[in-house]
């Protein structure tokens, strides 16, 4: 994701290996779950994202994950490549999920926000008598799991009990939230190409006697404050949260979301996941996906474009036949 050049033939073959076990994947949830192949219609596969640069000269968002293989393997007609048209048509090609968010979760009664806490957050407006907004707000997952990975070894910072063993710094804090992106207008996204490990060692340079655990501390009320700063600005009449994504499992930055959104908008604003909705939080994204598909083969948009910035509805994705 961050190299400067990968030779083609590494490429070629990562594509092509993550293909095969995006196929593996596939058919293995279809056997826990006792159903044959031949009764789904199509699998939606995102890929791997491992370069997303919406304001580059030349807009462009690359997946990798063959889904030619996808569709051999199983003998499933697979639908991937959702983003490019979004983009072909001045859009960011993200957030995508926007669109499933409003079918399960708007209300007519009621302003809510969907988060989605995956390595990058991202929210989706649902005002009643309003288009749907969404944007990217930046980190959720993605700076607390590396420094986590780097330091303790293991992949997450399980519950945030790392995060909560320090202390925020709070000049540490200031200068995170400075990057140029809190500032961007709408539309607006974002990926681990901008917010990674090289970004926030060169911030720590200037902070090299912090100790670890102060640091996970201040990345989880980063993540926090920017989140809560973001629908303070964009939708501060809010009165529910909706959350999905792995970031739910995070018992510390929930509660810091939770006081932060109540202080940030200056009245309550229920937080709840996905699950009181009916819909488990880890599968929202999983859902959207499949969803997108099934729009892909109906003929039907899958993006909002006043999310995207696209110049008008599209139809997403191309189609690998079984």
């Amino acid at each position: 994701m961050h190299a400067q050049s990968l030779p083609i033939d590494d490429f070629g073959e990562i594509d092509a290996e993550i293909g095969e076990a995006f196929a593996r994947s596939a058919l293995a949830l279809l056997a826990e779950a006792g159903v044959e192949p031949a009764a789904v219609k199509a699998l939606g596969s995102h890929g791997q994202t491992v370069r997303h640069r919406p304001s580059a000269k030349h807009p462009f968002t690359l997946q990798i994950g063959d889904p030619n293989r996808i569709a051999e393997r199983t003998g499933i007609s697979t639908v991937a490549d959702f983003r490019r048209r979004d983009m072909a048509a001045g859009g960011q090609g993200a957030p995508l999920v926007c669109a499933l968010h409003a079918a399960l979760f708007s209300a007519a009664s009621e302003p809510r926000a969907v988060l989605n806490l995956g390595g990058i957050a991202n929210f989706t407006l649902l005002a009643p008598g309003q288009t749907v907004r969404g944007f990217d707000t930046g980190p959720a997952n993605c700076l607390l799991d590396a420094w986590a990975l780097r330091h303790l070894g293991r992949a997450c910072d399980e519950g945030g009990a790392f995060a909560a063993s320090g202390c925020v710094d709070g000049v540490l804090l200031r200068e995170l939230l400075a990057d140029e992106y809190f500032a961007r207008p709408l539309p607006k996204s974002t990926g681990r190409e901008h917010f990674h490990l090289a970004w926030l060692d060169a911030h720590l340079v200037r902070h090299a006697s912090l100790a670890i655990a102060d640091v996970q501390a201040t990345l989880l009320e980063f993540t926090v404050c920017s989140i809560a700063g973001a629908l303070a600005q964009h939708a501060a009449d809010t009165r529910r949260v909706i959350a999905c994504g792995g970031g739910v499992h995070n018992a510390r930055l929930m509660q810091r979301l939770g006081s932060a959104l109540a202080e940030r908008l200056g009245h309550a604003c229920v937080l709840e996941t996905s699950a009181a909705h009916g819909l488990d939080p880890d599968f929202v994204e999983a859902t959207a996906f499949a969803w997108l598909a099934r729009q892909r083969l109906s003929g039907l948009p899958g993006n909002c474009v006043d999310v995207t910035g696209a110049v008008g509805p599209r139809v997403l994705g191309a189609v690998y036949p079984a």
